[in-house]
């Protein structure tokens, strides 16, 4: 038996969903998720780094095709001496499950030395991810991308005709860090936003960016004006761990971030999200720092280097931005019934890490990711959030 020859697909961009914009480099498409004129606004490597990484992208197409093909090259940075981040994943989603993953290969390498700030390049071959054996007839495919890696998509391939899909579910905005990102997350699907969107049947924008929840003004921007009928942010555990701004600046901050959001979406439900547990910022000060012994005996880790007596004169602890931003809620409340907030430890505690430790002091594993996604759906839900409901009503309304 002779297998169907596959046919190229056109590469357009009504097959990207969770993208801000897709960049033609001329051989690929490459999702970022923050505007060109945002990214012209942005200072900063790293934010330059994770906004074109692409958590939450995903190629959705209708087809009876029983094989498919994707050709991507990647781009990640790795730094010597600290153990690897394990390789992405392009995992095949049908009706909300997964049957199908590749592991990236080759793509470029940017091996940075943290000791001298030295940097060596490794460029290697583009990765081809196929998916035979489909189940025939007409059905809706997703191909999510890896989330912590920069994807160039270079060519899809089917051995039956293609077309691309409108997102029909409510769409979701949620900018956070790299926990929001998926950091120590095993796949694109088990981020925890990922987790919490598949639980509530949302189409979601995942705007977070490892290490750069910073109240950038041009983030605000880029939300206020994209399309949304839920917006959520997680936002503290950066301005901590960058010992970015003092309490004075916060207050403001938070108040200007939350006014141009709302110049845009005046009344759609918005959830502010205060930080999950994180022992060794609770009540000490940032800088965050890499541990270096853990790191000379093979295990990531992360430190915080402050001195907790400095949070009497404005330095921010994770406990000091819990209690500015319930302020800020309480202040706007009166005037915008539909800003909500949520203290972060109901989705990650301080009981939660003693069972479930966060493997480098900073991010959850994989499986916490999970529960994370779970009772964050469950909690948006019981807030009232907009599209968030409980599965149970759901069932109950078909």
């Amino acid at each position: 038996m002779t297998l169907p020859a596959l046919t190229a697909v056109p590469l357009t961009r009504s097959l990207f969903h969770g993208a801000v914009e897709l960049e033609d480099t001329g051989r690929a498409f490459l999702a970022h998720r923050l505007p060109a004129w945002a990214r012209a606004r942005n200072t900063d490597a790293q934010m330059t780094m994770v906004e074109a990484q692409s958590s939450g992208v995903r190629m959705v197409l209708r087809t009876p095709a029983t094989t498919i093909e994707l050709d991507t090259r990647r781009s990640r940075t790795l730094y010597a001496g600290v153990p690897a981040r394990p390789d992405g994943v392009v995992e095949l989603v049908l009706n909300g499950e997964v049957i199908g993953h590749s592991t990236m290969t080759g793509g470029t390498t940017m091996v940075v030395d943290m000791t001298n700030g030295a940097t060596e390049s490794q460029v290697g071959e583009p990765h081809t991810a196929s998916f035979a054996g489909l189940a025939p007839g007409m059905k809706t495919l997703e191909l999510w991308l890896p989330h912590q890696e920069a994807t160039e998509v270079l060519a899809l391939r089917a051995d039956a005709p293609v077309e691309p899909v409108q997102a029909a579910r409510s769409r979701w905005v949620h900018h956070g860090s790299s926990i929001s990102q998926g950091s120590n997350a095993a796949r694109p699907t088990g981020t925890w936003p990922a987790v919490a969107a598949h639980a509530a049947q949302l189409d979601l924008l995942n705007l977070g960016f490892g290490g750069s929840a910073l109240l950038d003004p041009f983030v605000a921007r880029t939300i206020r004006d994209l399309p949304a009928d839920v917006i959520s942010l997680k936002l503290g555990i950066n301005l901590v761990n960058r010992d970015l701004m003092r309490l004075r600046a916060l207050g403001p901050s938070v108040h200007g971030f939350l006014d141009t959001i709302r110049e845009g979406h005046p009344d759609t439900p918005l959830l502010l999200i205060s930080p999950i547990h994180c022992g060794i910022h609770e009540d000490t000060p940032g800088p965050g720092a890499f541990d270096l012994e853990a790191i000379a005996q093979g295990t990531m880790r992360f430190t915080a280097t402050g001195d907790p007596a400095e949070s009497a004169a404005g330095k921010l602890t994770l406990n000091v931005i819990r209690a500015e931003l319930v302020r800020v809620v309480q202040q706007r409340s009166s005037s915008d019934p539909n800003l909500h907030y949520l203290d972060g430890r109901v989705l990650y505690s301080e009981k939660d890490s003693a069972q479930h430790p966060l493997p480098d002091n900073l991010h959850p594993d994989a499986t916490t990711h999970r529960f994370i996604g779970e009772r964050f759906a469950a909690a948006a839900a019981g807030l009232g959030l907009g599209p968030f409901h409980d599965p149970a009503d759901q069932a109950h309304h078909h």
